[in-house]
């Protein structure tokens, strides 16, 4: 598989968001060959200040639009001969799917359908490769003890992750049904340099330089396994090219931790960096009113790709943090 698409152009969507950017600047330093088209409508979680890095790199260019835009995606399989989609566009934050359902389904569901049916119509044979990101959460919840696997049944608990769910079982059928070639990766909760404000580890840091309230939904015990970006980045790499066609792929940092131990360990890191005159951060932790339908924990067992691709997360969740809050100080405490 890799000596058929290491030479070709490969469209990736929503590249300008947190794993999207993350991922599109690996990739390109990794592989100086591959020209990639890089589709992102731009919402409020897209950046194209992400991809500063890129923006003198003739194998990369950016086109701002939707992925539910079917002209749009179309033209752009002709014009630049696609070999290869990464679809990491979607909306994802579970708060908005809550409160603004309709967005979720559209983008994740439709917008995922759009690229499938340009790329259904578009390719013909065997050397071409449609990877679709998603996430843990359409397993639902875990409790105290288990691992999602990939056999794990689907159990979605939120407009979110319904919506995922819905464009995984897309992609599986156009494999089952059309013979495309397709992979699909689910992931547990990325951290890292990038990602929007929303989330919960920028949030913290945020809060704790800004001296605001650091929100901790419920009692703070729910339960997440943490995946340093630049893991994730060499998981989808892998399976892209070495994956078998019609497989999933459940990658997983192994660092279980409540969001109230986050916070804690997030704090004990600035304390350190910006040590605060009376006190430590610790004090502006606040629990408030828990989300709708939280789920109380996510855990991952990676031993399917550790076992046929070779990979597993190398960065440990201390030295990972630790290279996350150096890039939030640095840019919360510069604006």
């Amino acid at each position: 598989m890799i000596d058929q698409l290491s030479d070709n152009t490969i469209l990736i969507t929503g590249g300008a968001g947190f794993i999207g950017s993350n991922f599109i600047v690996y990739f390109l330093t990794k592989y100086p060959n591959i020209r990639v088209v890089n589709l992102d409508k731009l919402t409020y979680a897209g950046d194209v200040n992400n991809l500063s890095e890129l923006s003198n790199n003739p194998n990369y260019t950016f086109i701002e639009g939707d992925i539910c835009d079917a002209t749009l995606v179309s033209k752009l399989f002709h014009k630049h001969e696609i070999k290869g989609v990464i679809n990491f566009a979607a909306e994802s934050h579970v708060d908005n799917s809550i409160n603004s359902p309709g967005q979720f389904i559209k983008t994740n569901i439709e917008g995922t359908f759009t690229l499938l049916e340009a790329a259904r119509n578009y390719w013909k044979g065997e050397n071409y490769r449609f990877h679709h990101i998603s996430t843990d959460e359409v397993y639902g919840s875990l409790g105290e003890n288990g691992f999602f696997t990939e056999g794990s049944k689907y159990q979605p608990n939120s407009p979110y992750s319904a919506s995922k769910a819905s464009s995984d079982f897309l992609v599986r059928s156009y494999h089952h049904t059309y013979g495309m070639n397709v992979v699909t990766s689910n992931c547990s909760n990325n951290y890292g340099p990038k990602q929007h404000d929303e989330k919960l580890i920028p949030t913290i840091i945020k809060s704790a330089i800004k001296g605001l309230k650091i929100p901790i939904y419920g009692n703070g015990k729910n339960v997440r396994d943490w995946l340093f970006v630049e893991d994730h980045c060499k998981g989808i790499d892998l399976i892209y090219f070495n994956g078998v066609a019609g497989e999933t792929y459940l990658l997983g940092g192994n660092n279980e931790y409540d969001n109230l131990t986050i916070a804690e360990k997030i704090c004990e890191f600035i304390d350190l960096k910006v040590p605060k005159s009376n006190g430590g951060y610790r004090d502006q932790i606040k629990f408030v009113e828990d989300r709708l339908g939280h789920d109380f924990r996510y855990a991952i067992d990676a031993s399917k790709i550790k076992k046929e691709l070779g990979w597993s997360a190398l960065e440990s969740f201390h030295t990972g943090l630790d290279k996350t809050v150096d890039w939030y100080l640095k840019k919360y405490q510069s604006i």
